[in-house]
C-alpha cells in the first residue's frame, strides 16, 4: 500500500537514533521525546495523504463502512494487490495509432434510441440532437456504443427503414465530427432478445441466415467508414442453451463479415449476458488481430439493479449496501420466499477485491490470445441509495484502470444514466466517473 511505503524503517531509526544518542550524550528521554514528535508528524503527514487520495490511514482503498444494520459485518475494502496495478496491457494492435482500440479509454450508451423504445417521427428524432454528442464529449467520453434494433431499421419484410438509418448515420457523423469513435451494436434482432424466455435463433437455420443477411447489409451501408473509428459488435448479449451454439454462430458472422471488410474491428462478447464467469466457454476464430473481447458488469445483481422492475428480485423492500453483505439477514424476514432464496445463494462480501476477481476470465482468455479487452455495459440502477451506488462506481473505475480496460456506461440518458431522463446531469457520477466540471 502507498502509505505504507511511506512508513519509516521504525527500527533502523531508533538504531540510529542510539547511536546518536550515544556519541553525543543524550539521554534517552531526550530520544523518546524527539521520536514521539516525529512519529506524531509523520501520522498527520499520512492522513493528509491519505485523504489526498481517497485512501485511509492504514493505505487500504478507502470504503467508508456501514454503520446502520444489526448485526451486519462490513469490514473496509481490502484494496487491491499491488501486483495487479501492472494490470493487462491490451494486444497487439493496440499500439496501431490507426487502430480503432487507440485511445479508447470511457464511453457510454447511447440507449432507447434506436433499440428498445417506441419513439417514432418527429419524437425519435428529437431525442437524441448532435448537443447531446457535444455534452458527451464535453464532459471527457470519447467514444459511444450505438445499441440498434432490426425492428428499428428493418421493416417487418425485410426492406430498410430508411429514415432509421439516416438517423444511425447521422449519430456517427456527429461523433467523427468531434474524434468519437461509435461501436454499432446489433443490440435485439427479431430471434433473439436477451431476456426472452426461448430464442429461435439458436434452432432455426433460416433465422441464423437472416442475422447473416443482416449483417451483409450493415456492412455495406456503414463500410464508407474508417476502420479507425467505427466498429461494429456482432449481437448483444447472447444466451444460448448451450455455449458451442454461440461460438458456431460467432465462426459464420466473423466469416460473412471478413468477407466483406478484411480490417474492421468486430467486437465479440462471451455467452450468457457477455457475463464474465462464461469468458472460459468463449471461442475466437484464429488469426484475427482486429477483434476486441466484450464483457458487461452489473455485479453484485442485487445492488445494481435494486428495485428494478423487470428483474426477479424487484418485490424486496429490505435494504442495499456497498461494500459488504448487499443485504442484510435480518431485512429478509417478511420478504418473498422466493426472492429470499435466490438472494441468499449469492450472499457473499463485496469489495473492491471481489469486483476484482470478477475479471480473472476475461483478463485470462485476453492475455492468451493478446486481444484488447472491453467492458461495453456497467451501471447501477436509480433506485440504489445514492452513496453505495457512488461507492461501486467508484471502486469498478478504479478496477477498470487498474487493468487497462476501457469502458462504456449503460447508459447515457435512463435509468442507469449519466443524465436523468429529463435530461438533467447526474452530477456525483460525473464528477465519480469521469472527474468531469459539471456542465448542463
Amino acid at each position: 500500500m502507498l502509505a505504507a511505503a511511506l512508513a519509516p524503517d521504525a527500527n533502523a531509526q531508533r538504531r540510529r537514533h542510539k547511536r546518536a544518542s550515544h556519541r553525543r550524550g543524550h539521554s534517552t528521554k531526550v530520544y523518546k521525546q524527539r521520536a514521539s514528535k516525529r512519529s506524531l508528524a509523520y501520522q498527520a503527514k499520512t492522513r493528509r495523504y491519505a485523504k489526498m487520495v481517497n485512501m485511509d490511514a492504514t493505505g487500504e482503498l478507502f470504503q467508508q463502512p456501514h454503520v446502520e444494520g444489526r448485526g451486519l459485518y462490513v469490514p473496509p475494502s481490502f484494496g487491491l494487490p499491488a501486483a495487479s496495478a501492472k494490470g493487462l496491457q491490451p494486444g497487439g494492435a493496440t499500439n496501431d495509432p490507426l487502430a480503432f482500440n487507440y485511445g479508447l479509454r470511457r464511453g457510454t450508451n447511447l440507449s432507447h434510441w434506436l433499440s428498445q423504445s417506441a419513439k417514432r417521427g418527429q419524437q425519435r428524432e428529437q431525442y437524441l440532437q448532435e448537443t447531446d454528442i457535444e455534452w458527451l464529449r464535453s464532459v471527457g467520453l470519447d467514444h459511444v456504443r450505438l445499441p440498434v434494433d432490426e425492428e428499428q431499421l428493418w421493416h417487418q419484410d425485410g426492406t430498410q427503414n430508411d429514415t432509421a438509418f439516416l438517423l444511425m448515420h447521422k449519430a456517427i457523423g456527429w461523433c467523427m465530427a468531434r474524434n468519437m469513435k461509435v461501436i454499432v451494436d446489433l443490440h435485439i434482432i427479431r430471434s433473439h432478445y436477451f431476456n426472452a424466455a426461448s430464442n429461435t435463433l439458436w434452432t432455426s437455420e433460416q433465422d441464423q441466415n437472416h442475422l447473416l443477411i443482416l449483417w451483409r447489409e450493415l456492412s455495406e451501408a456503414l463500410k464508407g467508414y474508417p476502420n479507425s473509428m467505427v466498429a461494429y459488435e456482432m449481437m448483444n448479449e447472447p444466451v444460448a442453451p448451450d455455449p458451442a451454439q454461440w461460438n458456431s454462430l460467432v465462426t459464420k458472422l466473423h466469416r460473412v463479415i471478413r468477407a466483406l471488410e478484411p480490417d474492421r474491428w468486430l467486437v465479440i462478447g462471451s455467452n450468457m449476458w457477455q457475463s464474465t464467469e462464461t469468458f472460459d466457454q468463449l471461442q475466437i476464430p484464429e488469426g484475427d488481430p482486429h477483434i476486441v473481447l466484450s464483457f458487461h458488469f452489473y455485479e453484485p445483481f442485487f445492488l445494481t439493479h435494486y428495485k428494478a422492475a423487470w428483474v426477479p428480485q424487484r418485490s424486496w423492500t429490505g435494504r442495499v449496501r456497498y461494500p459488504g453483505y448487499t443485504f442484510a439477514i435480518e431485512d429478509t424476514t417478511g420478504q418473498d420466499s422466493t426472492v429470499v432464496q435466490m438472494m441468499k445463494k449469492h450472499h457473499k462480501l463485496w469489495d473492491a477485491r471481489a469486483l476484482d476477481q470478477m475479471l480473472t476470465k476475461p483478463l485470462a482468455l485476453s492475455r492468451k490470445l493478446n486481444l484488447p479487452l472491453y467492458c461495453g455495459e456497467w451501471g447501477c440502477y436509480q433506485k440504489t441509495p445514492m452513496p453505495d451506488r457512488l461507492r461501486w462506481y467508484q471502486d469498478m473505475r478504479r478496477v477498470f484502470e487498474l487493468h487497462h480496460i476501457p469502458w462504456a456506461t449503460w447508459d447515457y440518458k435512463g435509468s442507469f444514466g449519466l443524465k436523468l431522463q429529463d435530461g438533467t446531469p447526474c452530477q456525483e457520477i460525473l464528477v465519480v466517473l469521469l472527474d468531469a466540471p459539471i456542465k448542463r
